[in-house]
């Protein structure tokens, strides 16, 4: 009973901060399903939603304790919430290797990491593929295409699709996950030109908009420079080049890019400070009307508007929901910057799209807002003063640049695997020119536009943009501007994550408790250990772990998988490099020897004719088939297991078993030769 009594007493000391830990508890939930390796059966659901019914009722009795039943209803909740939507948009993904012709309607238009143009269709049409079984979406990239599809165009022509392809290692990110809940059932390209076989109709005026947008300021304002105003006003990175979004990467400038909280936030700011001055200006209506809610109304228009425009992504949605929250907090004469107004808008875009928990987007955008609110709030119920009034912006936009700098680190790094270390200079230098001569500009170019007279706007919204890429591209040249790190194992952000929750939103000493576990997920992600030995699922690309660094099989090919497993290695190489780190033998064959086994790469049906029969210890990767006998992992052999992980001590972990048996994977049995890899790599010893 006393000990009842604490913990009543505790949490009574913890009412008002209470609300935050719903997205929090609503998050473990959904975290625990996509953690999951199995799908949940309905009986499981069913009774989890009981639980969710009983513990929510249990906790509207308002008995001492009985708000703890909030918990287990929340975790129940989120977990509930996560499978239903993983059902509610499920659609069919191809199963094989289709070449044919593809039609569809373009939805969208952007680049791939090798600067192709893509397209991604609806209401898509596949040769000899029945309807029943054709993706909701497919994405193509254009080789070669020299005109492009406007928005809402039906077009045609005659692609490669492939379906979408699992992580390059064991336990790496899923891209299969990412593409269900976008209905992409179908990634490739084309090298033949696309043909418009029906104009754009008036289905989708919002994207035609934006792209008409998006070929104006990059017609007004040549260069990197239109793309970059493209890409922070209608969402365009079409003509952001790969170069110039390395340098804001590399300088930690590549969120000025994404229109989310901050472009949201300094454009709502924007209208909302200046409408409610020009208003004060006049006094009869400063005294008369209620200037400060027509303002917030105005400027909740403008942000609904540029949601609108920008074309509705996750960051920019989630963006808008905060700022949502605020202004209607001012609405309702209630403060508008808390944790509870940060708490409601994760609410929110947990419930519209839970998997969007797992998106870096939301991890970085709701620790940064979190830390903010949280150290300006502790600044200011302690009356800690930020130096004489003339230099409070300036001392605010340093804490503010280095709180938010230091609560996505470990975030961005985790995702990333990079640390930008001159991230707070940059920003220093181009997030006041942004806020102050870009944002503006740009809503001064739009007012402007009806008289013909925007291109004053636009003059000065290149001066500002010429500024950060070159603040960009100078800081990205700075010797060491960017560390390496290894990709973290599958608890350290939970565990980060939790701790630094903890400590933010509890009251009092105790929640310095919350550096612990935060401080343990350091520690166990600095000593974590790579594979000794990558196999990518084509067999196109083998890596081992060397005392200098994974060496590759290859100098040439598979260089998105060799980028991805070095980049989690936290290895600056690149691909050429890593090759000359293999030794190799037998002429061109790469070969190497791992204690009782002997692994040979031979890509190819030449190389593999060079292999001169094999061993008991062999094992041979290849593209191709190959002799009786030898164990061979070829395509086929591996589309059972996806990426292969080997230690030398025998352990064999596939993306298969990582990922588990859920919808996105596809699952499949493993085949003889899985059980004999692995029975080889145990010293002949069954596991």
């Amino acid at each position: 009973m006393r000990l009842g009594t604490a913990i009543s007493d505790i949490l009574h000391a913890q009412r008002g901060s209470l609300f935050p830990w719903v997205p929090v508890l609503l998050g473990a939930g959904i975290g625990f399903y996509f953690s999951l390796k199995s799908e949940p059966s309905g009986a499981v659901i069913a009774g989890l939603a009981a639980l969710w019914l009983l513990s929510g009722a249990c906790a509207v009795q308002r008995r001492p304790l009985a708000f703890l039943c909030w918990a287990p209803a929340l975790v129940a909740a989120g977990l509930c919430l996560a499978y239903a939507r993983t059902h509610w948009v499920s659609a069919p993904v191809l199963d094989f290797r289709f070449y044919g012709p593809v039609e569809g309607r373009v939805i969208a238009l952007d680049r791939s990491p090798t600067d192709a143009l893509r397209l991604t269709l609806d209401q898509v049409r596949l040769g000899r593929v029945a309807q029943e079984d054709t993706p909701a979406r497919v994405r193509i990239s254009l080789k070669g295409q020299a005109v492009i599809p406007p928005p809402g165009a039906r077009v045609m022509t005659t692609a490669h699709l492939l379906p979408p392809q699992g992580p390059a290692e064991p336990g790496g990110f899923d891209f299969r996950r990412h593409a269900w809940f976008k209905q992409l059932g179908g990634l490739g390209y084309t090298r033949v030109p696309v043909l418009l076989a029906e104009a754009p109709g008036a289905a989708v005026p919002v994207e035609q908009l934006r792209r008409g947008l998006a070929r104006y300021l990059q017609q007004r304002l040549p260069g990197e420079t239109g793309g970059f105003a493209a890409a922070v006003t209608a969402g365009d990175r079409s003509g952001v080049s790969q170069e110039t979004l390395e340098a804001l990467r590399q300088s930690n400038l590549a969120h000025l890019l994404a229109i989310s909280g901050l472009h949201m936030g300094l454009l709502t700011g924007f209208v909302f400070a200046a409408l409610r001055s020009m208003m004060c200006l006049v006094p009869w209506i400063a005294l008369h009307w209620p200037v400060k809610k027509l303002a917030a109304v105005a400027a909740l228009s403008a942000g609904a508007g540029y949601l609108l425009l920008s074309g509705g992504s996750v960051a920019t949605e989630r963006a808008f929901i905060m700022v949502a929250v605020m202004f209607g907090a001012v609405l309702l004469d209630r403060r508008a910057i808390t944790l509870r107004a940060v708490a409601v808008a994760a609410v929110i875009v947990l419930l519209r799209r839970p998997e969007s928990l797992l998106s870096p987007g939301f991890q970085m955008s709701f620790a940064a807002t979190a830390a903010l609110v949280a150290v300006f709030a502790a600044l200011r119920d302690r009356e800690v003063p930020l130096g004489p009034r003339w230099l409070r912006p300036v001392a605010a936009l340093v804490v503010s640049s280095a709180v938010a700098g230091a609560a996505t680190a470990p975030f961005a790094a985790a995702h990333f695997n990079t640390i930008p270390h001159y991230g707070l200079l940059a920003n220093l230098l181009s997030v006041p020119v942004m806020g102050s001569v870009v944002i503006p500009a740009a809503v001064l170019a739009l007012c402007l536009a009806p008289f013909g007279l925007e291109w004053i706007g636009l003059s000065v919204m290149k001066w500002g943009m010429d500024w950060i890429l070159w603040v960009a591209r100078g800081v990205s040249g700075f010797d060491g501007a960017v560390s390496h790190v290894a990709a973290p194992g599958p608890w350290v952000l939970p565990l980060l994550a939790g701790g630094m929750i903890f400590a933010v939103i509890w009251r009092g000493r105790l929640r310095l408790a919350g550096l612990l576990p935060a401080a343990a997920a350091l520690g166990i992600w600095a000593v974590a250990e790579r594979p000794g030995i990558l196999i990518a699922d084509s067999g196109g690309l083998v890596g081992v772990m060397e005392d200098r660094g994974r060496a590759l099989s290859r100098a040439k090919g598979q260089a998105f998988t060799a980028e991805i497993w070095l980049e989690n290695d936290g290895d600056a190489a690149s691909q050429p490099v890593a090759a000359s780190r293999w030794t190799e033998v037998r002429g061109a064959l790469p070969v190497w020897h791992g204690g009782h086994f002997r692994l040979i790469h031979a890509p190819g049906a030449r190389k593999l004719s060079a292999v001169n029969g094999c061993s008991g210890g062999d094992i041979v990767i290849s593209t191709v088939p190959g002799e009786d006998g030898c164990l061979v992992l070829t395509p086929e052999v591996m589309r059972q297991t996806g990426s292969l992980a080997l230690t030398r001590d025998g352990k064999l972990l596939t993306a298969r078993q990582a990922a588990g048996d859920r919808p996105w994977t596809g699952w499949q049995p493993e085949g003889p030769e899985i059980r004999r890899l692995r029975l080889l790599l145990n010293g002949g010893k069954s596991q």
